[in-house]
C-alpha cells in the first residue's frame, strides 16, 4: 500500500522522500512527500477537472515541504468516476474521499501522529471544509485557494479548524461568495485578498503570495507546540 519511489533534496539540502500511496477503501492513488523531520501533514483537495498532478498544487506542496511539512496529493475520484461530470461537483462524495485520506493518515502512514491540515482549491475547498466538519478532532487547520466554501455553507458553523480563505482581487464573484462563507465560519478565521490575482493565480508572483500566507497559517495552527518555536 505504501511504496517508496525516489528520494529528493529540498532547496535547503534536507532530504525528503516521495512515496506512492493508495488511499483505501477505493485505492485512490496519491503522492506523499515526507521531509526527514516533518512538523505537520497537509492533505490537498483539488478542484474540479484536476488531479494529484495539478501543477499549482504540486508547486504549493513543494514549497510547504521546504517549510517542513509533509504533503499528500491524491485523486478524489477514480478514472471511471471522472468520466461523469456530475461527480466532479458532488461535494458530499468528494468530502467523503477527503475523510478517507484523513482516516488513513491518522492510522497507517509514516505521517501518523502529525497535526493534519487541509489545503483546498476551487470545489476542493468545499470538500475540505465538509470533511473538517465531519472530523473535527482530526483537522488542525484549513487553507482555501480560490475556493468555493459557499458550497459547504450548511456545515460551516460546525468547522472548528482555523480557516484561511485566499481569494484573488480580480476574482469578483468568488470573492463575494467567500465573504458570505467567512461570515458563517467560527473564529479563528481570515479572508485574505491576493492583489492582482485572478481565479487561477496565474499572474506573476500571486501563487508565491498564496504559499507565503498558507505557510504562515499552517505554522501557526498545524504544528505541535514544540515545533512552533521560532516559526514567527
Amino acid at each position: 500500500m505504501i511504496a517508496p519511489t525516489l528520494s529528493a533534496t529540498d532547496a535547503e539540502g534536507s532530504p525528503h522522500r516521495h512515496v506512492d500511496v493508495s488511499i483505501p477503501p477505493l485505492d485512490l492513488p496519491g503522492l506523499l512527500r515526507m521531509p526527514e523531520t516533518a512538523v505537520g501533514l497537509i492533505i490537498f483537495a483539488h478542484g474540479s477537472g484536476s488531479s494529484r498532478f495539478s501543477p499549482r498544487n504540486n508547486h504549493v506542496a513543494e514549497a510547504l515541504g521546504r517549510a517542513g511539512f509533509a504533503t499528500l496529493l491524491f485523486d478524489l475520484l477514480s478514472s471511471g468516476e471522472e468520466a461523469d461530470r456530475r461527480n466532479v461537483f458532488d461535494i458530499p462524495v468528494l468530502a467523503r474521499r477527503v475523510c478517507h485520506a484523513i482516516d488513513w493518515a491518522v492510522a497507517a502512514t509514516p505521517a501518523t501522529g502529525l497535526p493534519i491540515g487541509l489545503f483546498g482549491a476551487s470545489t476542493g475547498s468545499a470538500a475540505a471544509l465538509t470533511a473538517a466538519a465531519a472530523r473535527p478532532e482530526a483537522v488542525a487547520a484549513i487553507v482555501s485557494r480560490g475556493g468555493r466554501p459557499d458550497l459547504a455553507m450548511a456545515v460551516l458553523d460546525k468547522v472548528r479548524a482555523p480557516t484561511l480563505l485566499l481569494v484573488g482581487s480580480r476574482d469578483g464573484e468568488v470573492l463575494r461568495l467567500n465573504q458570505m462563507a467567512h461570515a458563517r465560519l467560527r473564529e479563528p478565521k481570515r479572508l485574505q485578498v491576493i492583489p492582482g490575482a485572478s481565479h487561477l493565480f496565474s499572474e506573476p508572483g500571486t501563487l508565491d503570495m498564496v504559499i507565503n500566507a498558507a505557510t504562515v497559517w499552517f505554522r501557526r495552527f498545524c504544528t505541535r507546540p514544540q515545533d512552533r518555536k521560532g516559526s514567527g
